[in-house]
């Protein structure tokens, strides 16, 4: 170890008597490890699609054998580089077709690399929704990649991702000021509503979304896992769309989708969490 801090000391040395002052290399060589280490799924980047030794196990159990088409010609997704909050960050996936019959997003999957559970949610959908174009937030326990794949009606795997720089998501502790409201469900439909025509609307349950990870202050207890498990969709009895949902989705889960509604009728969200608890919100159209 000694030999090899003076080696490294020698080098500076001589890198500063050439050139009178050190330079930025001489410091960087100074500072960095006698081997140098690529990052591990590629360098972090907002723009950069990656893997990591995780997914690669992941993709394995949930895509086993199939091939999956990296790139932004179906699917994108929008995720900050940097959150401010590791217990909610923005997520945004954009889908570049229409939800028609003839080729349509069946499927969506909403993967965090490196959280504890990493299948954040899981989309069933239908053509009713117009266009798969979903928001919500999420929980990142670490730096890692967040990615979503789409699966098309064809069977066409079609993927995207990004590196989120934030910690600390599954063991923040959610509000817990209104317990008695656990289970509410709210509908609210954004701007107005045209028959016939794509809308957004959004859907949240207010729910603390506990990760079993989160450690009660009084009892110094860990509280137990206490999430939103599925929520289902419908507008005028028609399925919208179902999601497979776990705590690595924040509190208060929210998901921000389209609709046609084809005429009047109710958006109705049904949901139930993972201690059999069921809830209903609806909104007549």
């Amino acid at each position: 170890m000694r030999r090899h801090l003076l080696s490294r000391r020698d080098t500076l040395h001589s890198l500063v008597v050439l050139s009178g002052t050190p330079s930025a290399a001489a410091l960087a060589l100074a500072a960095s490890p006698s081997t140098a280490r690529s990052a591990v799924g590629g360098l972090p980047s907002a723009t950069h699609d990656a893997s990591s030794p995780e997914w690669e196990r992941l993709r394995e159990r949930l895509f086993p054998g199939q091939r999956l088409i990296a790139g932004q010609e179906v699917i994108q997704l929008i995720v900050p580089l940097r959150a401010a909050y590791g217990a909610s960050v923005p997520v945004k996936v954009v889908t570049k077709l229409p939800q028609q019959p003839q080729l349509y997003l069946r499927k969506l999957h909403v993967v965090v690399d490196k959280n504890p559970s990493p299948v954040a949610a899981v989309l069933d959908l239908t053509t009713e929704i117009g266009q798969a174009d979903f928001e919500t937030r999420l929980r990142v326990d670490e730096y890692s990649h967040v990615r979503v794949v789409g699966e098309l009606s064809n069977g066409e795997l079609h993927t995207d991702s990004r590196y989120v720089k934030t910690s600390g998501g599954c063991s923040a502790p959610p509000n817990r000021d209104s317990p008695h409201l656990i289970g509410k469900t709210l509908l609210r439909v954004a701007g107005d509503v045209k028959l016939g025509q794509l809308t957004t609307a959004d859907v949240t349950v207010l729910h603390p979304n506990d990760t079993g990870f989160e450690l009660n202050q009084v009892t110094v207890m860990y509280i137990p896992p206490h999430f939103v498990r599925t929520i289902k969709v419908s507008y005028d009895g028609r399925r919208l769309f179902d999601a497979e949902l776990d705590f690595s989705v924040s509190e208060n889960p929210t998901l921000r989708f389209n609709f046609v509604p084809r005429g009047h009728g109710e958006l109705r969200a049904e949901v139930t969490d993972s201690k059999d608890g069921r809830f209903v919100g609806t909104l007549a159209i």
